[in-house]
């Protein structure tokens, strides 16, 4: 399903770690990963995704992942816990070869305050970072526009990032020194379904993706 969407650069969360080099193998890509949170034993929890994915869920082990393809490339790769209990979130950041840099987290769930201060920290450390060039930070930030609309007026005032997804959206796509060509959307549920042996369709995921397309 990845692979058939068109796209430069993928943003992933809670992404299985042992996951990286096949997503990089069959989209074509090449990346840099991040571990984040329940990697206990790892060993024991993939012979449990094997068994049973549905019930081990996201306790399988999670990363953030950033995914790039041709032409593009990674030049600069850095990264940043923002907190570790109760679950460890942290950051991505990396420069491409166009130049254009780039900010991947998860925030903290439930905790709108919490998830707030981890956002706006990234993005200070992402326009810190990435001096003049372009940005775009984007995640699961587990705020939502409609509730909470303060964090998305202060990383617009104070680091010129552009409008979140939607009002009430927890996956963002925010850009910074690009033209938004087509604002951030989620895609339909149908577009991240696929058919079983037995013809059945299975919901790759509890989140509708997000796709935005912008140009410098």
């Amino acid at each position: 399903m990845l692979d058939g969407i068109e796209w430069d650069v993928a943003l992933l969360q809670e992404a299985p770690p042992r996951w990286f080099g096949e997503l990089q193998r069959r989209t074509r890509s090449t990346g840099a990963r991040v571990l984040t949170s329940r990697n206990v034993w790892p060993w024991l929890q993939r012979k449990l995704a094997d068994w049973n994915p549905d019930l081990i869920k996201s306790s399988e082990g999670g990363s953030n992942q950033l995914l790039v393809r041709s032409p593009d490339a990674i030049v600069e790769h850095r990264t940043l816990t923002l907190v570790r209990l109760p679950e460890r979130r942290r950051m991505q950041w990396a420069r491409l070869d166009s130049g254009i840099c780039v900010v991947n987290l998860h925030a903290s769930a439930g905790r709108p305050p919490k998830a707030t201060a981890e956002v706006i920290r990234a993005a200070a450390l992402g326009v810190e970072w990435s001096g003049s060039d372009p940005l775009v930070l984007g995640g699961d930030l587990n705020l939502r526009p409609a509730q909470t609309p303060g964090p998305f007026a202060e990383l617009r005032e104070r680091f010129g990032l552009g409008e979140p997804t939607a009002p009430h959206a927890i996956d963002h796509l925010l850009a910074r020194g690009l033209e938004v060509a087509a604002p951030a959307r989620q895609l339909p549920a149908a577009e991240r379904e696929l058919a079983g042996a037995d013809g059945r369709l299975s919901r790759l995921s509890d989140h509708a993706p997000v796709v935005d397309e912008c140009v410098r």
